[in-house]
């Protein structure tokens, strides 16, 4: 379950991590105040469970309040990646001289945590680390141990921190293992984290991943239910009752029972096919469940076959 970006950014301001001055609207008119009240240009968020929100305009910048207004009347009650915006961001825009990217995650194949970090950020990483691996600053966790100061000073000095300034990001580096920690977490990232102007970091953009299954010991959480990150299919057949995860293939399949569904995806694979989804919809199914699993598989367009 993602937590809503002004969530995930007060969980980190209470760790002590730098955030910039802003505040969530509702209507354009708490939109356009939130701006006047911050007194510079600013930058309007729509705050939807949803990855690339800013290539797809749900990120955009506004000089004015008026003009965070408009922006604002245009996003709220619209439809952004499959998600309803019922409430935007607005922030301080920041002068950064620099973005980086830093996060802890969990390592499935280590079955431990790992420190992440990249010494460029924001929109493009997920490029830039592939056209070229070795920007990657990756070091695994000790659960005995944990993520030490020590650690994330090694970290900061290889993106080319010293001193002071080496030790301002190992504090915020360390505040997301805490948060980590603390809420049962499968990610927590900072990207962008802004190294400013002005000599300050400040997180930007802050995403966290919350565990479902661990939810019941954090309670406090359970309003978010809703920002989940899932595709509109996988959102649709949440609703109707149907276990659905959208794969990369073009044969569709539908089955009832997780264990018969995975094992026809195995068989599919094995003779050279490329299953476009796994759906289960459970046993004694209804013809009227049948249907709709089908309605949903067909709606993906690289499906040609179920």
């Amino acid at each position: 379950m993602l937590l809503p970006e002004h969530v995930a950014k007060s969980l980190l301001a209470s760790l002590g991590v730098p955030v910039p001055r802003g505040s969530v609207a509702r209507t354009p008119h708490e939109a356009r105040s939130i701006a006047s009240s911050l007194g510079t240009p600013v930058v309007v968020k729509a705050q939807v469970p949803a990855i690339a929100r800013s290539r797809a305009g749900g990120v955009i910048f506004a000089e004015t309040p008026e003009e965070a207004e408009e922006v604002a009347e245009r996003m709220l009650g619209s439809t952004l990646l499959g998600f309803k915006v019922e409430e935007v961001l607005v922030e301080e825009k920041l002068l950064i001289a620099r973005e980086l990217y830093l996060g802890v995650a969990v390592d499935r194949a280590a079955k431990t945590y790992a420190a992440i970090a990249l010494p460029r950020g924001g929109r493009g990483v997920e490029e830039a680390v592939e056209a070229e691996p070795s920007l990657i600053v990756r070091q695994p966790i000790d659960p005995l141990i944990g993520f030490r100061q020590y650690h994330a000073l090694g970290i900061a000095k290889r993106l080319g921190y010293e001193g002071t300034r080496a030790l301002e990001l190992s504090r915020v580096f360390t505040a997301l293992y805490r948060l980590v920690v603390e809420l049962d977490a499968e990610t927590v990232e900072i990207n962008p984290l802004a190294d400013t102007v002005g000599g300050r970091f400040l997180a930007v953009d802050v995403k966290v991943v919350v565990d479902e299954d661990a939810l019941f010991r954090h309670p406090e959480l359970g309003r978010y239910s809703e920002f989940r990150i899932e595709g509109v299919r996988e959102r649709i057949a949440r609703e109707a009752g149907l276990s659905y995860v959208e794969l990369d293939g073009d044969i569709g399949v539908i089955g009832n029972g997780a264990g018969l569904v995975m094992a026809t995806l195995d068989m599919v694979a094995l003779y050279g096919g490329k299953p476009a989804n796994f759906l289960d919809v459970g046993g004694g199914a209804s013809p009227e469940a049948v249907a709709r699993a089908l309605e949903i598989v067909l709606s993906n367009p690289n499906v040609r076959v179920v």
